[in-house]
């Protein structure tokens, strides 16, 4: 690492982030599985359990000023979920290139893992950073992790300034583990391609981290860095997806869920609604702005006014509308569909081109590639799944026959048929805000 690198590590490892109070009560999260070795490891001198590596990948590459903001909002993202999950942590730190938590709580690692920005975790030991140090952890550690026959392999890496390099801390460390396996009576083998166990050691400036295990993480930008939009939820497979997706790019997302009552069923509400919970627990200290909008008023504008087989057409081009008029509130920057392309009628690519003609509003379709196998296990990850799944009924307005391969120009004819301009701000006027 540079002089450079090193200067900024220094004026970065200051800035930490503590638990004001410890009023985490919550103790429902599953995810509390001990890491392997985990209970098996006794302290030597000058080391600790109570710390949790967490590793960042594109935030790498923003500009300093950048990327120090984004550090700092991504440090309280991840308070907010350790909060969440009842957690406690004594401190959030930063240093260069990396985020560390100390808590003893093993749940920590995976916890943070969930965190958007995040991708990957460790819970990891800490210990002065010498060769001495890391070596004798590692034999420890392995005393409890190698089996009779199974190969090894040490993973290190350094940063600072050390009188080592990385292959030295490789070596050494590789050196202890042999010899306190041959004095357990086993036979170790060496495996750098694919051992069977691997323990990792990372050497930084001022503290020595060893670990066993990583645990993937969801990746993407943090949460409200990327400023809000609107999201079209209708509690299908496809738009919670959707919203998880733009989530994943640092996207907070203001719900709206337009209601198509007499043509739908309130078990479709109350799914939506579902649905929209289960996503605000990946956004702990970000609530959402939920929009309820009465639909079911224009949809029967466009049943008695206009072409049968238009009417889904209508209905989106007017749900873009009134999502456009919360977006202009809420001062977003886009409305995010669950569209994906060819998957109903209503998503051929000319009824998508005949949905958004001059209508001159910033639309986003994160699922326009996906096919619905790839969907379907992105909701099973986030948890919507289940909720999606769940019987809702049929929209009673959906055409027997709809259009497929819409004119965009008949469209437009269709509309001057009805009063669109009283018909979005009658639905706006009958709004309810909703803080879930």
């Amino acid at each position: 690492m540079t002089g450079r690198s090193n200067n900024i590590e220094a004026k970065l490892e200051p800035e930490v982030h503590t638990q004001k109070d410890s009023r985490n009560t919550q103790k429902n999260h599953t995810g509390n599985e001990e890491s392997p070795g985990s209970g098996s490891f006794h302290p030597n001198k000058g080391v600790s359990t109570d710390v949790v590596i967490v590793r960042y990948g594109e935030l790498a590459l923003k500009s300093p000023g950048v990327r120090n903001w984004y550090e700092k909002i991504l440090v309280k993202n991840i308070a907010a979920m350790l909060d969440l999950r009842g957690i406690s942590y004594s401190q959030i730190r930063r240093e260069w290139g990396r985020i560390f938590i100390e808590s003893t709580d093993l749940r920590a690692a995976e916890a943070a893992a969930d965190v958007f920005g995040i991708v990957s975790t460790s819970p990891a030991l800490m210990a002065e950073p010498s060769l001495e140090n890391a070596a004798e952890i590692c034999a420890s550690l392995a005393q409890g992790l190698i089996r009779e026959g199974e190969s090894f392999a040490i993973r290190a890496r350094r940063s600072g300034n050390h009188p080592f390099s990385s292959a030295d801390v490789g070596k050494t460390c590789g050196d202890a583990v042999w010899n306190a396996l041959e004095k357990e009576g086993k036979h170790p083998r060496v495996d750098l391609s694919s051992p069977d166990k691997e323990i990792f050691v990372e050497i930084r400036q001022k503290l020595a981290y060893i670990y066993l295990e990583k645990f993937k993480g969801v990746g993407g930008l943090p949460l409200g860095t990327q400023g809000s939009m609107v999201v079209l939820m209708s509690g299908g497979l496809d738009s919670p997806v959707a919203a998880w997706l733009m989530m994943k790019r640092g996207v907070m997302i203001i719900p709206v869920y337009c209601d198509n009552s007499p043509y739908s069923e309130n078990a479709a509400r109350e799914r939506a609604f579902d649905c929209i919970r289960q996503l605000q627990k990946w956004a702990p200290g970000h609530q959402f702005t939920t929009y309820e909008i009465p639909h079911g008023p224009n949809l029967q504008s466009f049943i008695t006014s206009c072409n049968r087989k238009n009417t889904c057409l209508l209905c989106k081009r007017m749900m873009y509308r009134e999502a456009y008029e919360v977006m202009k509130k809420e001062k977003a920057s886009g409305i995010v569909t669950g569209s994906s392309l060819g998957q109903v009628a209503s998503q051929t690519a000319a009824n998508m081109h005949a949905e958004i003609y001059q209508l001159a509003i910033p639309i986003y379709h994160p699922l326009i590639a996906f096919d619905k196998t790839e969907i379907m296990d992105i909701a099973r990850k986030i948890g919507t799944y289940d909720i999606s799944s769940q019987p809702a009924g049929t929209c009673a307005a959906v055409p027997e026959h709809p259009e497929i391969g819409a004119n965009y120009d008949l469209i437009m004819l269709e509309e001057k048929k009805i009063d669109i301009e009283n018909m979005v701000s009658g639905a706006l006027k009958a709004v309810k805000i909703i803080k879930l």
